[in-house]
């Protein structure tokens, strides 16, 4: 593949769409607002606080990410969402409880005018959360040209020149793919039947990808990850990356897991529990939503250890997640690790690890490094699924019939060699023989 002959310039606003105006995102918009204002550090974040090399380590080229690739400056963010609920994002913020008041005091008026449109809802999907502020219509499609028109309001009233959207939303029942996602065709006419596997996610990626705005998935649901908007995604030019957020338990696995296979030690078994107290942990309470969750955290370490070509040392690996709600701990989820590895002539050994995490201090840098990096991929004509992000996802997509990298190290080399050969760089193998030759 070519690279881009030309990336286009950042020039002028670039409006953030959210799809679900909770914990994650009013982080996301408050931390943004607090960088601008030079209140904080964007801590977490690849793309302002991250350094890329460039040629031999003795060339000493390391420029920041923001200064190599033509990124869009945070000044030139203006956000707006869609929630179930009324509140504005000053008041939906102060409810997560995640950021303290000082900080929130700092950024109440910039909060308090985001209000969040009205929702695309279904309880089929959702069930233990419901809230007023929902659209109406007879169809689902009805609900899609409604999501369509909201995009074209909001570019239009904020003025902003480029969108991105980011689902930030709560994780829906889980869904197989079906014939009815197989085809843009199919698709559309099964919201139009309101089929019941047409899910609410679905309904804004379909509006994004239509409406030629470059669409991320921070939760498992299916939603982008479906041939019909794949293939959208692939008509229309426009960037797509999911699934799921890569926060807290899941990030660690991807970071432990490669290191045992990379010194061939074994693994009997890996327990891993959550408890946290936001709405995302309620929402999880649903077996079907936590069926969704679930999916997304096992494939990880089967995918990392690959069993198939390891039977000795990960073929009876037995893995178990579990996800509880306990309201007082909030946002800020403990994920708690029991790991039963194997060594020399087989002799057992444990790792114990607790993870006091902070679930949205986590995402939020998550979010920005998405909105960016699509809106990167956007004017370097990259359309469709970009796997190069999957360094931010619990299940990365690719293409049909390939298998996700989960190492965070393989995921981390793939997102700085393409942006190394988007702008015409040598892209780096470690091999290193040429200081020695």
């Amino acid at each position: 593949m070519d690279k881009p002959s030309k990336i286009a310039p950042a020039k002028g606003k670039l409006g953030v769409l959210l799809p679900g105006m909770g914990a994650v995102a009013t982080t996301f918009m408050a931390g943004v607002e607090l960088v601008r204002k030079g209140k904080a550090q964007p801590v977490g974040s690849l793309t302002q606080l991250g350094t890329i090399r460039l040629g031999k380590r003795t060339d000493g080229r390391t420029p920041q990410i923001n200064k190599f690739v033509p990124l869009a400056n945070l000044k030139d963010l203006v956000f707006g969402g869609w929630d179930i609920f009324k509140d504005n994002a000053y008041q939906a913020a102060a409810n997560a409880g995640v950021l303290n008041p000082q900080d929130l005091a700092l950024v109440k008026p910039f909060l308090s005018k985001i209000k969040p449109m009205t929702a695309a809802f279904d309880p089929n999907f959702v069930r233990l959360i419901d809230g007023p502020n929902i659209k109406k219509g007879k169809t689902k499609y009805d609900l899609a040209l409604q999501i369509k028109a909201d995009i074209a309001n909001f570019k239009k009233t904020s003025g902003a020149d480029r969108l991105v959207a980011c689902w930030c939303g709560s994780t829906e029942s889980f869904l197989k793919p079906e014939a009815v996602h197989s085809t843009p065709k199919k698709f559309e006419a099964a919201m139009k039947a309101n089929h019941p596997s047409i899910s609410p996610s679905m309904l804004y990626a379909w509006a994004c990808v239509t409406s030629g705005v470059p669409y991320a998935n921070g939760s498992p649901n299916l939603s982008v990850d479906i041939p019909a908007i794949v293939t959208l995604a692939q008509e229309n030019g426009v960037p797509i990356a999911g699934k799921d957020f890569k926060t807290g338990q899941t990030l660690i696995k991807t970071v432990l897991a490669p290191a045992f296979k990379a010194r061939m030690l074994g693994l009997d078994g890996w327990f891993s529990t959550n408890i946290l107290g936001n709405r995302d942990g309620e929402v999880l309470e649903d077996p079907g939503s936590f069926k969704t969750k679930e999916e997304s955290k096992l494939g990880v370490l089967e995918y990392i250890l690959q069993p198939d070509l390891y039977p000795e040392l990960y073929g009876k690996m037995h893995h178990k997640v579990r996800i509880n709600y306990y309201p007082p701990r909030g946002d800020n989820k403990e994920g708690w690790d029991n790991i039963d590895i194997f060594g020399w002539l087989g002799y057992p050994m444990q790792i114990k690890v607790d993870f006091l995490c902070r679930d949205s201090i986590l995402a939020a840098p998550i979010v920005l490094d998405l909105i960016l990096f699509l809106d990167l991929a956007q004017r370097a004509g990259m359309g469709g699924i970009q796997e190069w992000l999957s360094f931010y996802l619990k299940s990365p997509m690719t293409a049909e019939g390939l298998y996700p990298e989960h190492d965070l190290f393989i995921q981390s080399m793939k997102l700085k060699n393409t942006l190394r050969w988007m702008k015409g760089e040598e892209l780096i193998t470690h091999l290193g023989r040429e200081y020695y030759d």
